[in-house]
């Protein structure tokens, strides 16, 4: 009897301590999954910058693998902009326990577990909470050669606007993932350049349009992993009546025949605008150790400077900018009286990952106040991202075997209380 009653109660404890073996293992629908719909699944489902999906268990579980790699590295998700120099308000990364739990997940043989009732959202990015008020696509579609040459081409998109409008936030949707590269908008009040539409950037006759000044060079920037722009409450970017946008689009290239055709979207401010956001760009024409060239064989640093501000500002957003050679960038603020102001630092600058990089909140710089910056490029055969095989002497230009230092900042004229001005939304925000 004694026996017997051993035998039962070792039954027992051994059905608990399974039991609860079970509910401590690490499972993809009680663990993996909603790390992976928050920080993967931005990019990585249909009809985003992601070249595969990562929504399922089956998506997951195929590549389990690879996603432990990238993370473990700190490649995926990208995030280039160094933590300790300065934070902003769309940072992604895994934190340290999310990280070893996907370890401990693949290690244990990537347990399925039971799908819960309420499967974890899937996080798409920052989009704007509503439909757009104003979705402007290419006229027609652009034939995408099949010859593998790069493609730089502008495109001219009439916004038939009937009243000066203000902007508070700005999406661009590739028709194409694969192809668009990156895109850069431009707004024309002149209407005079609409014959621009589809010429190639190496066209002759590109020259006599782009004499025309423009209401806004730089409206917004895309990049593969970059989100839509938000500008503060009582702030946006303003568009004349018949503004035209320019688009400037460059293509990767392809071995086959594709086409593009993308989109706009404008979201326009509900309430009232108090201050209108204008956009602050250094170039390579800022640059104090000229020439702008990279030998070959050499690893330059240059920099640049924006000049004695004539005006306190306040800093929505900064956005760095250079090709595969690019190595380093920094950028910094010194204030009257010497202080400095830390504004970003990329020690890993990664061409296939660019972002506009919104602050947690708005930055004051003071009138008198200069704005410096430094990059440091490779153009050696030790930089296994370099194009060219011998390295050859690169100066500027907008081919991906040339370079840039570009610097672009959103902005608007300083009131008091705004250092109070918190910036967002998150890069993790769900629908």
């Amino acid at each position: 009897m004694a026996t017997l009653r051993l035998v039962l109660v070792f039954t027992l404890l051994g059905c608990w301590f399974s039991g609860w073996a079970q509910r401590k293992a690490i499972t993809f629908y009680d663990h993996i999954e909603p790390i992976v719909h928050t920080h993967c699944t931005p990019c990585h489902q249909p009809g985003k910058a992601g070249p595969f999906s990562l929504i399922t268990y089956a998506d997951v579980a195929k590549r389990a693998k690879f996603v432990g790699k990238v993370t473990q590295s700190r490649y995926m998700p990208p995030w280039q902009a160094d933590r300790a120099f300065r934070s902003f308000a769309n940072e992604r990364g895994l934190s340290e326990t999310e990280i070893e739990t996907i370890q401990q997940w693949i290690g244990g043989g990537m347990a399925e577990g039971r799908p819960r009732r309420q499967p974890a959202p899937v996080a798409v990015g920052p989009n704007p909470p509503r439909p757009p008020d104003l979705s402007l696509t290419m006229r027609s579609a652009y034939a995408i050669p099949g010859d593998n040459s790069e493609q730089f081409r502008f495109f001219n998109v009439p916004t038939n606007l009937p009243k000066d409008t203000y902007v508070a936030a700005i999406e661009f949707v590739p028709g194409n993932h694969q192809r668009v590269h990156h895109s850069r908008v431009m707004a024309d009040t002149t209407n005079e350049i609409r014959a621009m539409d589809g010429l190639s950037e190496a066209d002759p006759n590109v020259r006599q349009f782009q004499t025309k000044p423009l209401a806004d060079e730089f409206l917004y920037g895309w990049v593969p992993g970059n989100f839509p722009v938000f500008f503060p409450p009582g702030t946006a970017k303003k568009l004349y009546a018949n503004t035209d946008l320019i688009l400037n689009i460059h293509y990767a290239p392809s071995a086959l025949a594709q086409t593009d055709q993308s989109t706009v979207n404008l979201y326009f401010a509900k309430g009232p605008v108090e201050r209108e956001v204008r956009t602050l760009t250094l170039t390579e024409n800022h640059v104090s150790n000229q020439p702008f060239y990279l030998p070959a064989n050499t690893r330059p640093t240059f920099y640049m400077s924006s000049g004695v501000l004539p005006e306190a500002i306040s800093l929505i957003s900064i956005m760095p900018h250079m090709h595969t050679l690019g190595q380093r960038f920094k950028a910094f603020a010194i204030v009257p009286g010497g202080d400095v102001v830390n504004l970003i630092k990329i020690d890993r600058w990664d061409f296939r990952w660019q972002t506009t990089y919104q602050f947690q909140s708005l930055v004051q710089l003071p009138k008198g106040a200069v704005i410096l910056a430094e990059a440091t490029y490779d153009n050696t055969a030790d930089n296994p991202e370099n194009p060219s095989r011998p390295p050859r002497d690169v100066t500027y230009g907008w081919n991906t075997t040339d370079e840039m230092m570009n610097l672009v900042m959103y902005y608007v004229t300083y009131q008091a209380g705004d250092e109070k001005v918190e910036l967002g939304p998150k890069a993790t925000s769900r629908r």
